[in-house]
């Protein structure tokens, strides 16, 4: 009865069995034909109640089970916290910094997975006509590779990161659910389990938008599309919920909000975004799935239902959902380009009320996604200027970086390598958001291949050049270990080569009316989709150096100091990797983080050392 794989793999089994009770039993006793109908009993048995019995078999639930019901709380002895073996990242456990880990680790599994999907996109579309595979799985390769990029790679793996280093950056000894946050990690490999396992009944192919009514007409592997998103958003509520309570109640001494790293202040605000914003993603899914599986009428049109309806709720979490998969981006690019120029973030205080204004604003901007979907014609230009308008802190933060790194001594490590490439990758993503923030330009460029080449410089420029940012600057003090360089470079430049290859020609043939979706197209755009899927196969193979880099140099590389960078925040002035509890004593901070070149400037006083004296207090290390 140790909670552990071996009960795990019974108790999965047995909450399917209750499942399958409760649903044919219903079903026989109210009357309905045939009682064991399958689409009800996967719902229920298989996405929601198997799942339960999983993470009742780990033990996710055992001392909250056992507080619930009265018995006598147990001393925790830490044997769930921490890794001793590499078995420890196989469990429940406590330990923020291995949920770090686990998260990345995961987290690029399914984005290895989410790009060989995109290569079968590629190879279809290589040649007009190419007939690779049949329409219905095309739209479920390129539906099943956005899902997995944005719900199972972006986002929570700027959650892994923070994970790891943000308990440490703001002195605290862990995060403050510790239980609640090894929960969330484990919702994650349930949802990607259930979007890959859809191609089985067969998937779901309405888009990662999962549009209604068209979502209610799919094969019935639409269900897990519906189940994994509650999955997915359940992790990141939780998540959320976690990195708030930590942020706000468990910094150090002398840790004001003034004093956060940035990276801490880009996470305060996503969380924010997430708690607000992922439960409508969340209703929008339960109202899909009860029209498929309960026949329910919320978006048919014929019998009362309102389609469009269905677009606003998603949009109206789906765009702060850019911002979800981007303000932790921002937040990693100024921790690397500030360390690795030596300066101080250039207007450190408008870069973090501009995150707050980006918060505020993501909430305005929705229904510019809705253009040409037959909204209120009114509802146009409002929508139009308040696009527009979040411009100008993102465009705040595109200045901040530049000024930052003017005579800087640079150091062109890997990191800033990825930052400062993510910035100019940004630039192009947000001037081509301009365009389809207009609405003369959108009604002629939607649903073509411009759009497409918008959202992939946005969130594989954008998002992805900080993911990986953030693991080669922070690899060392996640493994002890230094990455090979030379590897990180290669890795850096051939992406970057394949990655402007691959999806900027996507903005000229999308002008000239290249539609998206679509698994044939018109013969004139036939050499440039060659050029596209050629390139893309080279983006493509330019991950695995990444992976090997980080595979071999984890077990064999160089032994990291303590701070390979000369960075000043807290996490870099502990062991690599860190303690146990992250630190001996609690830190004092006594200011900025960032104040590199001024003389005698601490950020904090650890054990053993003594405060500044004099003007020194005043300034930071």
């Amino acid at each position: 009865m140790a909670p552990g794989w071996l009960r795990a793999a019974w108790m999965t089994a047995l909450f399917f069995g209750i499942g399958f009770g409760l649903v044919a039993g219903i079903r026989a006793f109210a009357g309905w034909d045939p009682a064991i109908d399958w689409e009800p009993i996967i719902t229920v048995a298989a996405l929601t109640m198997a799942p339960i019995g999983f993470l009742s078999g780990l033990g996710a639930f055992d001392y909250w089970l056992g507080w619930a019901f009265g018995a006598p709380t147990r001393p925790d002895d830490h044997s769930g916290h921490g890794a001793r073996s590499w078995s420890d990242y196989f469990r429940i456990n406590t330990d923020h910094k291995v949920i770090g880990i686990q998260y990345v680790t995961t987290t690029i599994v399914f984005f290895l997975v989410g790009g060989m999907l995109a290569m079968l996109v590629r190879a279809e579309l290589a040649r007009p006509e190419a007939n690779f595979v049949d329409p219905q799985t095309y739209n479920e390769l390129f539906t099943a590779h956005a899902a997995l990029m944005i719900f199972l790679f972006v986002i929570p793996a700027f959650a892994g990161l923070a994970n790891y280093v943000l308990p440490i950056m703001i002195g605290a000894p862990d995060m403050a659910f510790p239980r609640l946050n090894a929960l969330s990690y484990w919702l994650l490999p349930i949802a990607g389990i259930m979007m890959l396992a859809s191609f089985f009944f067969p998937g779901f192919g309405a888009g990662w938008t999962n549009y209604a009514p068209l979502a209610v007409e799919q094969p019935f592997g639409n269900v897990f599309f519906s189940m994994a998103v509650q999955w997915a958003g359940a992790s990141s509520i939780a998540t959320a919920l976690n990195f708030l309570v930590t942020i706000i109640t468990m910094r150090a001494p002398g840790m004001t909000f003034w004093r956060m790293p940035l990276l801490v202040w880009a996470n305060f605000t996503t969380s924010l975004l997430v708690v607000i914003a992922t439960p409508f993603i969340a209703g929008s899914q339960f109202f899909v799935m009860f029209d498929k599986v309960m026949h329910t009428n919320f978006f048919d049109f014929a019998e009362g239902g309102y389609p469009l309806g269905y677009q606003h709720i998603f949009w109206f979490y789906s765009h702060p959902a850019v911002y979800i998969m981007m303000l932790p981006g921002f937040g990693i690019a100024s921790e690397v380009i500030s360390a690795m120029s030596r300066k101080p973030i250039f207007g450190y205080r408008l870069m973090a009320l501009s995150l707050m204004a980006i918060l505020i604003l993501g909430f305005s901007v929705w229904a510019h996604h809705m253009f040409v979907a037959g909204m209120a014609p009114w509802l146009r230009v409002p929508m139009m200027v308040t696009t527009l308008l979040i411009a100008v802190p993102t465009g705040i933060k595109v200045f901040s970086w530049l000024a930052t790194t003017w005579e800087g001594r640079i150091n062109f490590a890997t990191p800033m390598l990825w930052a400062v490439g993510f910035v100019s990758m940004f630039v192009i993503g947000g001037l081509s958001g301009i365009f389809l923030g207009a609405v003369p330009i959108v009604i002629h460029t939607s649903d073509t291949y411009f759009v497409v080449a918008h959202i992939h410089y946005v969130l594989l420029g954008g998002s992805l050049f900080t993911i990986f940012a953030g693991i080669y600057y922070w690899f060392p003090k996640m493994t002890g270990r230094m990455y090979n360089e030379t590897l990180g470079k290669v890795h850096f430049w051939l992406s970057f080569l394949a990655f402007n290859a691959t999806f900027f020609p996507m903005h000229i043939i999308g002008v000239q009316g290249m539609p998206r979706r679509v698994y044939t197209y018109d013969p004139q755009f036939g050499n440039w989709n060659l050029f596209i899927t050629i390139s893309s196969f080279v983006l493509g193979a330019s991950f695995i150096i990444f992976v090997y880099n980080m595979i071999v140099s984890w077990r064999s590389g160089k032994p990291a100091p303590s701070n390979p960078w000369r960075a000043l925040t807290l996490e870099w002035q502990v062991s690599s990797p860190p303690p146990l509890f992250n630190f001996d004593e609690i830190p004092q901070v006594v200011g900025n983080p960032y104040e590199y070149g001024v003389p005698g400037a601490r950020h904090a006083i650890l054990s053993g050392e003594r405060a500044p004296t004099g003007e020194a207090e005043t300034v930071q290390r």
